[in-house]
């Protein structure tokens, strides 16, 4: 396309030439719509399910009355772009009016560090200004209204909570085509091709079935991902196990044993060389071994806890033992993970095998969910249902389904910014290899997913005294003895620091509290080069989190090396890295290199 068939259109009475350009736009989009609408009913069966596609321009606002346009107003009948001003102009007013209505000051709030509000636009130009400040003053006011109706529990007050801000934030201006002057700005630019793109990125979104956060093709578990080397040395149907090739010529004799949330990849904790908690540990002398769980599918679709303690935990502990000729192991517990390491190592200390681990060390996890967060908020009966009619088939659910529900625990970041970005500019998101480890999903076995929301989340059977039992035997987190360094992020928003802080009330050994910047990703994936975010420490007894936090002196920088000083000081002693404690030169060969095959599976 020339230069020309790109500037923006003229003022005045469009040319023939700018009629048949928005002719044709108009007519790219039905027809995209109706291939996917055709291919949809192929593969199908039936269509798929179309609301009126709005935040485009090509369908209404809320209350449209045609295309684009809102009820009441008329349109401009000759110019494309004056009919969307017009729209934005009267969805300024529908604001000023609601504010009205309910006794809000626009002007009393002057909201500067929104970053959906960043570009200079909303601020300098006098409609959009209105638009921006009626939007966050009547957002405050509902969110406000939430704290002030009387009469409601804490967790009735949480859901209402929760539910008023994803409206809120849903409902954001600049979620909308005719109301962000960024997506009006570059339409005008492009005439309108940057609304044909976001179409087309939201149709491939549909057929995968999930929105796209970063570049696709930018990343690859192997290539740039998860390159850390090692060979997987131990494979059962539930997990494989992963030894990482020593980069010094001694080792910790303890080896350590990292054990991932089994509703993630593991390689969260092995991203880019210069991100990887792996790649550090073993360049800090640690004998590293990671647990890859299998992404269910119909062959483990019957697992529970007793396997993941006894034929995923233990398993693997057991087997590094035999492996290396150690007494003990030094275990880490991520997130979910942590919560079932804590009933394995309950189940080690009831059968007097709890030397088998020397430390514990818990990443995010919580044992105890009666402050368990937003998360709560998802587990009222219809949940339940609906996850009974999304597994009854194959046994397993879809792990794109436990993505977009931790994406609605800050959907204002993971979902409407990608909205605007990739649909209304309709431009590519940027690469980041965070957000690529956040897409790549893993299937969770039905029984044991709904078992642990049912048992753990919504009973809190875990923190009671025989509440569940493993394999037979009752656990009992209060006879847990092994020293135990516990980790939560200041931000987290999947397991709250007051939640994961409960693990100090519940284990009776050496126990240290460390509280990190950030939330439950970057809280944990924080290299000490990167220089970011900081912790805070509490060397005196504490009660109470809050306790914690004010007594707390805070430390620049990555808590890693306080955790690896703290490593240290269980077991200081040191080995030769030869023999065995090399991948494939003991007596379990390997079998493949790392990452393995079970991260890649789908």
């Amino acid at each position: 396309m020339s230069d020309d068939s790109k500037a923006p259109a003229s003022g005045g009475i469009p040319t023939l030439e700018d009629w048949q350009h928005w002719t044709w736009v108009m007519g790219r989009a039905q027809q995209m719509l109706m291939e996917q609408w055709a291919d949809s009913a192929a593969k199908d069966g039936a269509p798929a399910a179309w609301g009126a596609p709005g935040a485009f321009g090509f369908g209404g606002a809320p209350g449209a009355a045609g295309p684009g346009y809102p009820t009441g107003v008329a349109a401009p009948a000759t110019d494309p772009m004056a009919l969307m001003a017009a729209g934005a102009q009267a969805w300024a007013q529908g604001l000023e009016t609601w504010g009205r209505m309910i006794g809000i000051d626009p002007s009393a709030k002057a909201e500067t560090r929104d970053r959906r509000f960043a570009a200079p636009e909303w601020h300098d130009n006098p409609l959009y200004d209105t638009i921006r400040k009626t939007y966050l003053a009547l957002a405050d006011k509902l969110l406000g209204q939430v704290e002030e109706i009387d009469g409601l529990d804490e967790p009735a007050r949480q859901k209402l909570r929760f539910a008023t801000r994803s409206f809120v934030d849903a409902m954001s201006p600049s979620n909308f085509a005719l109301t962000n002057p960024e997506v009006m700005k570059r339409t005008i630019e492009t005439r309108g091709e940057n609304l044909l793109k976001g179409l087309a990125n939201m149709l491939d979104d549909v057929a995968a079935g999930q929105l796209s956060q970063t570049k696709a093709g930018a990343f690859e578990v192997g290539r740039n991902l998860a390159t850390t080397p090692g060979k997987v040395i131990h494979e059962t149907p539930l997990y494989q196990l992963i030894q990482y090739t020593p980069t010094t010529d001694e080792v910790l004799a303890t080896p350590v044993v990292v054990f991932p949330p089994w509703i993630n990849r593991f390689y969260i904790l092995d991203l880019t060389p210069e991100k990887s908690f792996v790649k550090w540990c073993v360049d800090q002398g640690i004998s590293l071994f990671m647990v890859s769980w299998k992404s269910a599918d119909e062959s483990i679709a019957d697992v529970g806890l007793d396997d993941y303690v006894l034929k995923g935990q233990v398993d693997a502990i057991d087997t590094i033992r035999g492996l290396l000729d150690v007494p003990s192991v030094h275990s880490i517990g991520y997130c979910v993970a942590g919560t079932t390491l804590a009933a394995t190592l309950a189940y080690l200390h009831a059968h007097k095998q709890q030397d088998k681990v020397k430390s514990a060390t818990f990443f995010t996890a919580q044992v105890d969910f009666s402050e368990a967060g937003d998360l709560k908020l998802f587990l009222g009966d219809e949940t339940m249902g609906l996850l009974t009619q999304l597994t009854q088939d194959k046994g397993f659910l879809d792990g794109r389904y436990m993505a977009a529900t931790f994406n609605l625990l800050r959907g204002r970041d993971l979902i409407w910014s990608y909205v605007v970005n990739n649909y209304l500019l309709g431009q590519e998101p940027a690469p980041f290899d965070l957000l690529h480890w956040n897409s790549d999903t893993t299937n969770l076995p039905a029984g044991w997913h709904r078992n642990y929301l049912e048992t753990l989340y919504r009973g809190n059977k875990l923190a009671e005294q025989g509440g569940i039992s493993v394999a037979g035997t009752p656990i009992d987190l209060k006879t847990v003895t092994t020293p135990t360094y516990i980790q939560a992020g200041r931000e987290d928003h999947i397991a709250p620091p007051q939640s994961v802080w409960k693990v100090m009330d519940h284990f009776a050994g050496e126990k240290r509290f460390v509280l990190a910047g950030s939330g439950h990703i970057a809280g944990v994936v924080n290299p000490p080069a990167a220089g970011k975010y900081q912790y805070w420490v509490n060397e005196t007894p504490c009660g109470t989190l809050d306790d914690f936090v004010k007594g707390a002196t805070e430390q620049k920088g990555s808590w890693w090396p306080d955790w690896l000083a703290w490593l240290k000081q269980q077991d200081p002693k040191t080995v030769k890295a030869s023999g065995a404690r090399v991948p494939g030169k003991g007596k379990l060969k390997a079998i493949e290199d790392a990452p393995g095959r079970y991260v890649k599976e789908r």
